[in-house]
């Protein structure tokens, strides 16, 4: 059972910046899609970015294209999230998840994707 553990969440002002890492537990998430989701209050978890096991595919939303940046390091078993020029709108629970892809270097994009889901990390923007 692989097991994800976001950090790196906090209150920014707007224009800041922030870097999430999502740690996996077991190695063979280096084999793994990724992907980061965020919910914001009331509303449903959408998609933020995704990114192909090998790190040379990477899909994101036309809300934060430009300003976040997903990368990984497979050795570390940590994926990273690097937000800069946060908006209030920004502000969420960010998921990481993970999903087996049997070498595919694919990218996911629904959440109905992954398999396996991090307990989440707040992030607070500040108008």
């Amino acid at each position: 059972q692989v097991q994800l553990v976001e950090s790196g969440g906090g209150l920014v002002q707007a224009g800041g910046s922030l870097r999430l890492s999502c740690a996996a537990s077991d190695r063979t998430v280096s084999t793994y899609a990724m992907g980061w989701f965020r919910q914001a209050p009331g509303k449903e978890r959408e998609f933020v970015v995704a990114i192909s096991w090998s790190g040379s595919s990477t899909y994101y939303s036309n809300s934060v294209k430009g300003r976040f940046t997903i990368s990984r390091d497979n050795a570390k078993n940590t994926v990273y999230l690097q937000m800069n020029s946060l908006k209030p709108e920004d502000t969420a629970v960010y998921y990481c998840a993970a999903r087996s892809t049997y070498y595919s270097d694919s990218y996911y994009l629904g959440e109905s994707d992954y398999g396996y889901w991090g307990q989440g990390t707040q992030v607070t923007v500040s108008s």
